[in-house]
């Protein structure tokens, strides 16, 4: 869930907390569901870059510090473009989700973000 002035949006996502499943993320993926994405769980804060090698769909990748708070957003990566693609500062989380959705919620730098993992 992301939280701002506007209120709150909530999202599905599957957790990628393994080397081999952050490497893996969302590629070869044909379509993504809105409000639904990947979550990438690292062990510290660091620098982070994603590119977007065979991935099909246009994501949103925001860079979250270990205090849940958005570092920077990565919006409507383009499908395919190996480009790398940084945080502007250490990240602990990285959530991907469908290209635009960042925009038409309203997600900035500096907005608080919570996790609820449901078993």
């Amino acid at each position: 869930k992301l939280r701002g002035d506007w209120g709150a949006v909530t999202f599905r996502v599957e957790v990628a907390d393994t080397k081999a499943s952050r490497a893996r993320g969302l590629m070869h993926r044909e379509h993504l569901a809105a409000q639904s994405g990947m979550l990438f769980l690292y062990p510290a804060p660091q620098g982070v870059s994603f590119w977007m090698r065979n991935t099909y769909v246009p994501l949103d990748i925001i860079y979250l510090s270990s205090e849940g708070i958005v570092v920077s957003i990565q919006a409507n990566a383009a499908p395919m473009n190996e480009t790398p693609l940084p945080s502007e500062g250490p990240a602990k989380y990285v959530l991907e989700i469908a290209g635009g959705q960042s925009a038409a919620f309203g997600i900035n730098p500096g907005m608080k973000w919570l996790w609820k993992r449901n078993m």
